[in-house]
This record gives structure tokens, C-alpha cells and sequence, in this order.
């Protein structure tokens, strides 16, 4: 919480930048503050990876995934973007860090337990 606003961290798969947006929007409406990805590596900014060597890829792409588990860690939980029930990898890791740091979590879309 900052003052009575709890601080939400948004997690899930690039891919769905409308359905971030939206969440961000909502959340921050329902009187929420909302920390998110810093770019969308799937659907657009492609301009940051272009030029980039395997090697400064690789090491941008871990400092990132490390950047976001800090985000998390600022927050009193996260809401997880699973558009379709997709979650992927690195997802799958932020909801488990989350949880391991008793964080709450919340989802998008509901999830089945099988």
C-alpha cells in the first residue's frame, strides 16, 4: 500500500498489450496503483532488439525479467494477463516468485484446475 492505495504489478505474456492497457486502466480506476511491463517485446517496440547483439540481447532480456520480479516486489500483488488461459514461461516464474513472497494474485480470466 502507498497511503490507501494498494499497488498492483501486472504479469503475463507481451503479446496482449491491448489487454495490459486495458487492466491498467481499470485497475487504476478501481483506485489501484499500477506498476507494468516497461515495453512489449512481442507486440511492438520492436525498435529496441533490432540492432542488438546476441549477447547484449540475452543480457537485456535477463536484466528485464530481474527489473520485473523488483516490480513485484514493490507491490502487494499481481494480476496476471491470462488472455485465453495462456501463461506462459517467464509468467509461470512471476506468479510462483509472487506467491513464494506472499504476494497476492489475481487473474484476468479464471483458471481451471484440472
Amino acid at each position: 500500500m502507498v497511503g490507501k492505495y494498494p499497488v498492483i504489478t501486472l504479469c503475463g505474456s507481451t503479446h496482449f498489450k491491448d489487454e495490459f492497457i486495458e487492466a491498467q486502466k481499470r485497475l487504476t480506476l478501481e483506485g489501484n496503483i499500477v506498476i507494468s511491463v516497461g515495453l512489449f517485446g512481442h507486440t511492438g517496440d520492436q525498435e529496441v532488439w533490432e540492432n542488438m547483439d546476441e549477447g547484449t540481447l540475452t543480457d537485456t532480456k535477463e536484466m528485464i525479467d530481474d527489473m520485473h520480479k523488483r516490480k513485484i516486489d514493490m507491490a502487494y500483488g499481481i494480476y496476471v494477463i491470462n488472455v485465453g488461459g495462456y501463461i506462459g514461461e517467464s509468467t509461470i516464474s512471476e506468479i510462483e516468485y509472487a506467491k513464494k513472497h506472499g504476494k497476492t494474485v489475481t487473474y484476468l480470466e479464471a483458471i481451471s484446475h484440472h
